[in-house]
């Protein structure tokens, strides 16, 4: 991962939700879950096993105040079922679940799926373990077809 590349692209690219929900050539991702209203997605570089990206389908750029307060539970309410997926498939010690972004780059509202290894070091939990600065997993896109299929199949046992 080039990181100054990926800022670049970040900051003066098209929304990489919107490009990708539209098929613009790369902007393609390994898709989870569509509902509808909502997406999950792979991350292109996780840095930890199994991130997944959610977010709505519309493009919003506050995390709060875009969205009345039945769209904002029902988009919740899908994060978290891609979390208990998440967390069937990685068995994560713990997962965490935020939203990032920036009116200068990344500004489609969108949450971070993220479970921590087992047995990670604690100097190396929390912020170390998310930040790109600290490495990427380069799965190969076969591993990245059969990790989207173990969460699609983990998705039928969320309610």
């Amino acid at each position: 991962m080039d990181l100054g590349a990926y800022t670049e692209r970040a900051r003066t690219g098209p929304c990489f939700i919107c490009a990708f929900l539209s098929g613009h050539p790369g902007y393609e991702h390994h898709l989870v879950a569509d509902d509808g209203e909502h997406v999950a997605f792979l991350d292109r570089w996780p840095t930890v096993p199994g991130k997944v990206l959610v977010a709505p389908k519309q493009h919003l750029e506050h995390v709060v105040r875009d969205l009345d307060e039945a769209a904002y539970v029902r988009l919740m309410l899908f994060v978290r079922r891609v979390a208990l997926a998440v967390e069937e498939v990685c068995r994560p010690e713990r997962t965490y679940v935020y939203s990032l972004g920036s009116q200068q780059g990344n500004a489609h509202v969108h949450w971070h799926v993220a479970g921590l290894p087992p047995g990670t070091p604690y100097e190396h939990q929390q912020f170390h373990a998310l930040m790109a600065e600290h490495g990427v997993i380069n799965a190969s896109p076969e591993d990245m077809d059969a990790l989207v299929a173990r969460l699609r199949q983990a998705l039928t046992h969320q309610p």
